[in-house]
């Protein structure tokens, strides 16, 4: 009779908590009308012949495009490792207006040119609206940073576009806020949107920022976007990178976003974060027998 009325009291508290979830979950939807499961459970964004969202994007590269000579070496390494989308910032946003801030217009040429000799698809940043149109004309998929996450007339210009968009996390930003940002770009006609957990700020200082990976599994309850993980941010630190991967994978990941440099040690940017390509072959291979053998226990 006791285990009978604990069990009760069990099941009831279990149906009280999900019923406050559900409760939060729908508000926490209530502006959020194209990005929701409620109106779509999955999408597949297309980029050539890569499914994001059924295949596994993997996106490797340096974090600024510095020659021809570093895009080709570092392209032809990744591709090789399992890499099937290349990165490379041609504008770069800097905490110090001293910084190296990008090639710009010669960095997009480079990376084109370094993705047509390679075959892969290429990822770049665009900051400013006036720069939208002409980015287009050289990368295959557009990047909104997470210092821009919240620039609400660039994510409706960014809309406007055919092209794939890579929405990162701002770090200060909320779930809500960030599918709020999301809902701009879907609302302006561009079905093609990924969304980029990248790292949030918190108390923590050991590392750049704090990788929320719980962010993965609950987007996945609340939107049928794609998600993929930045680690090399979202850490700041190269030996972090192949550990966060690996659990991005587990939480459910449709994909990874890594810093890969073939000379690290004198990149323009981000050195101290970015990968050697035999790091990245490493890890590589590691982050896909960990998705294989995920797929297999899935559908075994």
């Amino acid at each position: 009779m006791n285990n009978e009325i604990i069990s009760w009291s069990a099941l009831c508290r279990t149906r009280m908590h999900l019923s406050i979830l559900q409760r939060r979950m729908r508000q926490t939807m209530k502006n959020i009308k194209l990005a929701s499961r409620e109106t779509k459970q999955h999408s597949i964004v297309e980029v050539g012949d890569l499914k994001i969202g059924q295949d596994f994007l993997f996106i490797a590269g340096p974090c600024s495009v510095e020659s021809e000579e570093q895009m080709l070496e570092t392209g032809k390494a990744v591709k090789e490792a399992g890499a099937n989308m290349l990165r490379g910032g041609a504008f770069k946003p800097r905490t110090s207006p001293y910084a190296f801030q990008g090639l710009g217009l010669k960095g997009l040429k480079i990376l084109e040119k370094t993705g047509k000799a390679i075959g892969l698809p290429v990822v770049t940043e665009v900051l400013d609206t006036r720069d939208v149109s002409w980015v287009c004309e050289y990368a295959d998929v557009l990047q909104i940073g997470a210092r821009n996450m919240q620039n609400f007339s660039l994510l409706k210009e960014v809309g406007k576009t055919q092209k794939p968009i890579i929405l990162k996390r701002g770090m200060y930003s909320t779930l809500e806020e960030w599918l709020n940002c999301a809902e701009y770009i879907l609302h302006e006609g561009n079905p093609q949107v990924i969304l980029c957990e990248r790292g949030i700020r918190t108390f923590e200082t050991y590392t750049r920022n704090t990788l929320d990976l719980s962010a993965v599994p609950a987007l996945k309850e609340l939107t049928h976007l794609p998600v993929i993980i930045d680690p090399t941010h979202g850490t700041g630190r190269v030996s972090l990178i192949p550990p966060m991967s690996l659990a991005a994978v587990v939480a459910g990941a449709d994909g990874l976003a890594v810093e890969v440099h073939n000379h690290p040690e004198i990149a323009l940017s981000d050195k101290d974060q970015a990968l050697r390509p035999e790091q990245f072959i490493a890890l590589a291979a590691d982050v896909l027998d960990l998705k294989a053998y995920m797929d297999r226990k899935t559908t075994s």
